[in-house]
Parts: structure tokens; sequence; C-alpha cells
């Protein structure tokens, strides 16, 4: 197939060190164009990463006839508002996750999904150790499956950083928080019925420094997890069922560079005795979410998960947070 021609709008950490890099690795991905506020900024990067174009304005990368598709890392209050003018300039849209920072937001995206492609950044759903840890589930290897339980943590007390800055949608429960939702609608694959949260608060940057959550995916079903920006950095996924359990060692950030391990244990030992393990080779999720896009762009393959999905997830994390104030449990 024809490339897809990607315009990347800002010189974010998460775009110039793992998204740009994925796309550039397919041949049917093509980084044309990037965009900063400061062109000196994305002349800088696009001489380090190879790429054409750059710009000093957002709406310059929007404005080039030769970019069919947008990657927008920016902030998260700038999800929603730049994702509406690449949708009107005819640009199909990768964003990254969270859509945005509630659901309503969300909503602003509805009619400009009907003209373009627009969905949420969650690599980790093409990665084959979740591939692989599903069809484990659904060929019944586990039993009937119980709990997920989610970890996921790192530390930033950076008061300049974006995940610092409540005002933009900071806090770990929109930056990370989200990953767990997904892991749970994915793996249970339905939707929860009601959610309650405990969550933390930094007192001076205000945002949530700890969530810690329980969801009801009915039938006895629970996603458990916490996360956290300031503990050490640590991730992992159990996925329990009635006649073993499954590990995934590294489900959010995993290397491209080294193979990955899904473990499975039926339990018939003590400490994981009988834990066998499940080696994949190397892969770039950022190139695999890329490549998925592509594909749906030239109407090869529909597209997986579409705006309907990502308004659910935010659903959810809007649950999430009024049940900080309620105190209880809160319906989708």
């Amino acid at each position: 197939m024809e490339p897809v021609r990607w315009g990347i709008l800002s010189t974010a950490k998460i775009g110039r060190g793992k998204v740009i890099p994925g796309l550039m690795k397919s041949p049917i991905c093509k980084v044309v164009a990037i965009g900063s506020r400061a062109e000196e900024t994305a002349r800088d990067v696009a001489s380090e990463l190879g790429i054409a174009k750059a710009y000093g304005s957002y709406e310059d990368v929007l404005a080039d006839p030769d970019v069919e598709a947008i990657y927008n890392p920016l902030p998260n209050h700038l999800h929603v508002p730049l994702t509406l003018a690449a949708a009107r300039a005819g640009k199909h849209v990768l964003c990254e996750k969270p859509i945005a920072i509630t659901a309503d937001e969300a909503k602003l995206l509805k009619d400009a999904a009907a003209k373009v492609l627009i969905t949420e950044a969650f690599m980790v759903r093409h990665h084959p150790q979740w591939l692989a840890a599903r069809q484990m589930i659904q060929e019944g290897q586990i039993g009937d499956m119980r709990t997920i339980q989610v970890a996921f943590s790192y530390f930033n007390t950076d008061p300049g950083n974006i995940r610092n800055k409540a005002d933009i949608g900071g806090g770990g429960l929109l930056d990370i928080g989200c990953y767990a939702v997904v892991a749970g609608r994915y793996f249970f694959d339905t939707e929860p019925l009601r959610v309650v949260a405990l969550i933390d608060r930094d007192a001076g940057f205000g945002v949530d420094r700890m969530t810690s959550a329980l969801l009801d995916f009915g039938a006895g079903r629970q996603l458990i997890f916490t996360v956290s920006t300031q503990t050490v950095p640590y991730q992992r996924v159990q996925i329990l069922g009635t006649d073993g359990r499954i590990e995934i060692e590294v489900p959010f950030n995993a290397p491209p560079d080294r193979p990955t391990r899904v473990i499975v244990d039926d339990g018939s030992l003590p400490a994981g005795g009988a834990a066998q393990v499940i080696e994949l080779p190397p892969v770039d999720q950022y190139q695999l979410q890329g490549e998925a896009f592509a594909r749906a762009i030239r109407g090869i393959e529909p597209l997986a998960y579409g705006l309907n999905d990502a308004l659910q997830n935010m659903r959810i994390l809007d649950a999430l947070c009024r049940s900080e104030s309620s105190s209880g449990w809160e319906t989708i």
C-alpha cells in the first residue's frame, strides 16, 4: 500500500523517543513534517530524526497538503482543540491518551469523527503480549477469569512537568490510570458497572499522586489497580482465574529491542513453581499502532478502536473522579 504521510504536533518526549521512531520503522508510514511553537526547536528535532519539513506552528503542519495523518502528543488540555483543528483540515488523528480531560470534552469530537478517523493512542492493545494473554483467556487456559490486578508507577516531583499541573489535566489517573482501565476492559471484554476510588493528592501541585480503585465488571469480576506518580517506578498486570493466572511482566512500556515475557501459572506448586514462561520476540508497539491506523486510513481494515471506545474510557475515568467527592460507588 502507499505509505500514509504523517505530521507531528509538537516535539514532546514521547513523540521523539517512542512514536516517531516507531513510525519510521514502518514501510507503510512516512513522517514528513513536525511542528513546534518554536521553529528552531522543530528544525533541531527534524534534523535529529530525519524529518523533511519543520514548522514553527501547529497550524502550519495542519495546512501542509502533503500531510494525511496527525499524531497529537500535546498536553492533555490541547488534545481536543488540536484534534478538532486537524479534523477541520481533513487530517486523520492519532491522539495521545487520554483523548480529553473529561467525557463531556471528548464528546466535542463526535461530529469530526464522522468525517475523519480519530483514535486514542493505546499502543499496548497492539502488542503481541496483550494479544497472547487475551487469546489464552478466551481459550480457557486459566478457567473463569475473576480479577485483574494492575500496578503502574513512576516518580516525578518536577513542578514544571505537565503531569504535575492540575489546570491542564495532570495527575496519575489521567496519565497512567487510563492504562489500567483499558486493561480491565480489554481482558474482561466488557464494561464495568460501577467504580470506587481512593485518591491522594499532592498538597502543592493539587494533582492526584496516588489513586487506587476497584471496578466491578459484574458476575464476580473485578479490576483492582493502584497508580502513582510519586513512588518507585514499577508496572505489572496479574490476571487471576479459577484455574490459573497470567502475568505480564512489562505490560505498558514494553521494550522494542528485546523479548517480552508472559507467565502462565496453574498454581499447583508454591511460589510460582509451576509457572511457564512464554517469550515473545521483540516488536515495536508504536510501529504496530501506527501501521494499524495507516491500514484503516487506506481502507484495508476497519479501525479497531474509534472515538466511541475513547469516550467510554473517559466516562469511567470521570466516574472514578466523582467517587473521590462522593466517597462511594459511582455508576458509569
